[in-house]
């Protein structure tokens, strides 16, 4: 691991801005490269031609740079990205009432069959939640609500903060140990008042669905960005990556970070994203499911390189949960490439895996 104390501030970290953008040699000293290895030269783009597009979706923004075939025009482009992000809002958008989640959410006790791709992502998660102990949970959601983080909205300001009876009665309903599946009949038992919650995990399941959707269509170069997780495949035409600036939590002193999304993506998850302030406290977003209630620890962001913008996102979200010390070794243990930054008397500071520095130049490695 390496350590690095902050002390100067700058400014505070904003979804990725310079999307694509080709990265200046003269830059190379001021900025942390990261490269993964390659086996063999990238193939040739299907074209010459770069389509930028952009849009709205489960509450966030989405852009996206496109090198389509001949004879696929930008209108086919766009609904075929459409066409997926409207199918992850149907499935997993607890926003959405006539969403399959929803449906779930509000049904009455009982199994209850699902979908094939609702089954995919609830398997994927659960497995994901056994391998990480529950670090990664969907069936958070009656504690997302709880918290002011879900579709009821903010509590209110005259009671912030849930009781501890609250606490108790939404974590009654949740956990990953408590859901059963029956994987023959492909359903999932609502035990009564369960919640599922997929927004650890949904976007960066949706960039995986637009990526395949893409490729399946002869665009096999281009980069996918939902809401700041992102995944790039192939290379420019003028055979560059696409690079990517990773973000930065507000007073990071610690070198920019841009990164080479050889079909590769990346996820980050932060304690600024989405959080409120009581009583001198920060109350993140990411909600400890063996607490019930917000995590707690020091880390302000993690960041995730993974071939799977899916995985990336929810290793992101598990690590926040597992903290500075459990989370690094786990990720360590298990190879993930990581960057954790950590809030400490000395300022942010900053960890990276064996994996994640296995991506720099030398020089930086040798340094770290």
């Amino acid at each position: 691991m390496t350590d690095t104390p902050s002390s100067r501030g700058s400014r505070a970290a904003p979804p990725v801005v310079n999307l694509g953008d080709p990265l200046p040699l003269a830059d190379r000293a001021d900025n942390r490269v990261l490269i993964p290895a390659l086996e063999g030269a990238p193939p040739r783009p299907p074209s010459d031609v770069i389509r930028a597009l952009g849009g709205q979706t489960m509450g966030t923004s989405w852009n996206a740079r496109v090198i389509a075939p001949p004879g696929v025009g930008e209108d086919d482009i766009r609904a075929a990205i459409q066409a997926e992000l409207d199918a992850v809002v149907a499935l997993f958008s607890p926003w959405e009432p006539t969403s399959e989640v929803s449906r779930f959410n509000t049904a009455p006790e009982g199994v209850w069959a699902v979908s094939q791709p609702f089954w995919d992502l609830l398997d994927a998660t659960m497995d994901l939640g056994d391998e990480t102990n529950g670090a990664v949970d969907p069936t958070l959601g009656a504690l997302v609500d709880l918290w002011g983080f879900g579709p009821p909205g903010p509590r209110s300001p005259l009671l912030p903060v849930p009781s501890e009876q609250e606490i108790e009665a939404a974590l009654a309903v949740s956990g990953w140990r408590r859901l059963r599946l029956n994987r023959e009949a492909r359903a999932a038992m609502q035990m009564g008042g369960m919640k599922l919650d997929f927004s650890g995990i949904a976007k960066g399941h949706a960039v995986d669905r637009v990526s395949d959707r893409l490729t399946a269509l002869g665009a096999t170069s281009h980069l996918i960005e939902i809401g700041g997780e992102l995944k790039g495949r192939g290379v420019k035409p003028d055979a560059q990556p696409w690079w990517v600036e990773i973000e930065r939590v507000e007073g990071a002193a610690f070198p920019r970070t841009v990164a080479a999304l050889f079909d590769l993506a990346v996820a980050t998850s932060g304690d600024y994203r989405r959080s409120f302030e009581h009583a001198g406290r920060r109350y993140a977003h990411t909600i400890d499911g063996s607490t019930g209630r917000p995590v707690a620890n020091a880390l302000a962001s993690v960041t995730v390189l993974h071939s799977s913008a899916m995985k990336a996102d929810a290793y992101a979200t598990a690590l926040m949960v597992m903290g500075g010390f459990e989370g690094p070794d786990y990720a360590e243990a298990v190879g993930l490439a990581a960057h954790f930054v950590e809030r400490t008397d000395r300022g942010l500071v900053e960890r990276v895996t064996p994996a994640f520095a296995a991506m720099m130049d030398d020089s930086e490695s040798a340094a770290g």
